[in-house]
């Protein structure tokens, strides 16, 4: 699933693409939004909210302004392509979900796991839930300490995949600040050392990813090299050479894998149970490898203005 900055990323594009044009067509390929009609709405802005896409189209016609909310899951796409251009053709794939039309850009929502129509007014109903945003112009570190350390025996890894306490963070970026931060995914939160500075790094590590396309944490842009232990199971450390693991944290059915290394990263692991683990793509028999292989997400594939 797209993080934070892929998300950010694509709302800017689509902002860049759309924002002050006019819909002139608009086709909603979803159950409950088949008859909905954009129309002669212009496109205030594109903006994200943590993993959320937030479209809003002014008002029209005495009716108030709307907001198409969209969110990828694992494999939503946003093509913006020249209206009329060849590539707009997608529109009669099966895995079109939305589809908007200007006089000079057409945006199309390419498998998206959630859209929904809503005032802008009520958008709360739709991501009032969520935490403080780390890529948001309102973000609140204080807030974020607070939430993240409200239930002191739940494990890190956990609370920060947890868009109730932060919004944008996934496994990558949990898997990599609780690295860099040098502290098992698995350590209860009221027992993190430092709380600030875990928040502080997270901070960091999406604002510097969120304009270039790749997640980069060590600082090296060569393949292999750019992530110290997410989906290198099995693999050398690249700060001590010992092995990196893979283990399930959380619950079902929200529960998902942490990468680690037990040496630069000592405490508990309750769900590793110790057993040798290939890297992945050497196998199909684990889990954790087959289920969550690295996968580059594109959150919008571009041919329009950068």
């Amino acid at each position: 699933m797209p993080e934070g900055d892929v998300v950010w990323r694509t709302a800017q594009r689509l902002h860049r693409a759309l924002a002050g044009r006019e819909v002139l067509s608009c086709d909603l390929r979803w159950p409950r939004l088949a008859t909905a009609d954009l129309s002669g709405r212009r496109v205030l802005e594109v903006v994200s909210a943590g993993k959320h896409l937030l479209t809003r189209l002014g008002a029209t016609g005495g009716e108030p302004a709307l907001t198409l909310h969209s969110h990828l899951r694992m494999g939503g796409s946003w093509y913006v392509e020249r209206t009329g251009s060849t590539g707009c053709g997608r529109r009669s794939a099966s895995g079109v979900r939305a589809v908007l039309t200007t006089d000079e850009w057409t945006a199309v929502g390419h498998e998206l796991g959630v859209l929904d129509l809503v005032p802008t007014a009520a958008e709360a109903g739709l991501v009032g839930h969520l935490g403080p945003d780390l890529l948001g112009p309102g973000w609140d570190a204080a807030e974020a300490r607070r939430r993240l350390l409200a239930v002191p025996q739940r494990h890190l890894g956990e609370a920060l995949l947890d868009q109730r306490v932060l919004a944008g963070v996934g496994t990558f970026y949990m898997a990599e600040a609780c690295f860099l931060a040098g502290v098992s995914p698995w350590t209860p939160v009221g027992e993190l050392p430092s709380p600030d500075r875990l928040l502080t790094l997270l901070h960091r590590l999406l604002h510097a990813n969120k304009d270039r396309t790749g997640q980069v944490t060590t600082g090296d842009l060569r393949r292999g090299r750019q992530n110290f232990v997410h989906a290198r199971s099995g693999l050398p450390c690249l700060r001590c050479g010992g092995t990196v693991r893979v283990a399930v944290i959380g619950r079902a059915p929200q529960d998902r894998t942490a990468f680690y290394c037990p040496h630069c990263q000592p405490g508990p692991a309750p769900t590793d149970d110790g057993r040798a683990q290939q890297p992945l793509g050497a196998t199909r028999r684990s889990r954790p490898d087959r289920a969550h292989a690295p996968r580059r997400h594109p959150g919008v594939m571009w041919r329009g203005p950068r």
